[in-house]
């Protein structure tokens, strides 16, 4: 087993590590053992993830001294909802723990996201850990310590910035994964590469298909790539008040995207963010900012992984111009018919445009429709 490639999340007394390597879950006790002060550590997980993994992680803990205090929620977007965290409370005060204790999210960005919020409201904090075990999870939501559930008035309102103690990316685990959640995660890679690194963009173009195929030595490659660029934006700017924001990066079109559909598995997150970036580089291409074979190459790194980038294909809709612009009008930054978008000035060259007006948004999402 050869060493983890390490990257360092840079926040004074509160910085971590994020380990990525090959079998990473064989050694999660002896990580994590350097942790607690006493000897059990409480674990979060789905059903699915703990029929894949859970015994791996347990056996692992048991040889580093440790005994894991288990729970696990069903798979799904339903899981991160406030009655949930309720349950989740609820087991962690009736079993003891404390603020001294470790809770680990084992799972992807719904299991991650509730373990924080959990993790960050339990006597005024605990310490937790992230064990990624989707490519998504592993390259964006397990880093930064964006931490939340969903409302009936929508998704992410209840939450906090809360950082974790220690990220393990397992890149091994990711063989177990659908195709469609591979893709979903592949989409979050690519967007590091057109906010702020063109090398990496070119370097995508060679090696994206043996990313998403999951080659050893590629696939490590890239997640590093992409923890390290979301520790450094991280870094600089924790919660969100600058330059973090541009890790939304096709975001706002994917996320009005989502709930065109419902929010129903027949699109996934990653996918909607797919789309967004390819029409937030089109947008730019509309506006002037940026050239339209940049946002071509763009879309041709997307498509040839087997994402989809025009509205026409995309799973779930039909997607209504207005009913697209009509959920951007949700954005918690939206203001009087405008709207913060993430725009490219070329590939690698993202900037906040904080005002687009939805208008000319909606006329050309109406124009995207007639086309492919």
């Amino acid at each position: 087993m050869s060493e983890p490639k390490q990257v360092r999340v840079d926040l004074g007394d509160r910085s971590y590590d994020i380990l990525i390597g090959d079998r990473l879950l064989e050694e999660a006790g002896r990580h994590i053992s350097a942790l607690v002060r006493q000897p059990r550590v409480f674990v979060l997980s789905d059903e699915t993830v703990a029929r894949l993994h859970g015994d791996t992680l347990t056996a692992s803990l048991k040889a580093s001294g440790l005994a894991a205090i288990t729970k696990t929620v069903p798979p799904g977007e339903q899981s991160k909802s406030w009655q949930t965290l309720g349950e989740v409370l609820d087991w962690l005060l009736s079993q003891g723990a404390g603020r001294d204790d470790v809770l680990v999210a084992l799972g992807g960005g719904i299991v991650g996201d509730l373990t924080g919020v959990a993790a960050s409201l339990m006597k005024r904090g605990m310490k937790f850990v992230q064990i990624p075990t989707t490519l998504l999870a592993q390259v964006d939501s397990s880093v930064g310590g964006k931490t939340a559930v969903n409302a009936r008035q929508g998704k992410n309102l209840i939450g906090a910035f809360y950082q974790p103690q220690l990220v393990l990316a397992d890149t091994s685990v990711l063989s177990t994964l659908p195709e469609r959640e591979r893709l979903a995660g592949y989409a979050e890679i690519v967007k590091y590469a057109l906010i702020d690194d063109p090398d990496f963009f070119d370097w995508l173009e060679t090696h994206g298909k043996s990313v998403v195929a999951l080659d050893p030595g590629a696939l490590g490659e890239a997640v590093a790539i992409s923890c390290a660029a979301k520790a450094r934006i991280v870094s600089e700017d924790e919660t969100e008040a600058g330059v973090r924001a541009l890790l939304n990066l096709g975001h706002t079109f994917g996320h009005a995207l989502e709930a065109a559909n419902g929010f129903k598995p027949s699109l996934l997150h990653g996918e909607g963010v797919a789309a967004g970036m390819a029409l937030a580089l089109r947008y730019s291409v509309r506006q002037g900012l940026m050239n339209g074979q940049d946002a071509d190459r763009a879309s041709r790194l997307l498509e040839s992984a087997g994402l989809v980038t025009h509205l026409n294909r995309l799973p779930g809709g039909p997607y209504p111009a207005e009913t697209l612009t009509e959920a951007m009008k949700q954005d918690k930054k939206a203001r009087a018919g405008r709207v913060p978008l993430i725009l490219a000035r070329g590939l690698g060259r993202a900037f906040i445009q904080p005002d687009a007006d939805l208008s000319d948004v909606r006329d050309f999402l109406n124009e995207e429709l007639q086309q492919g």
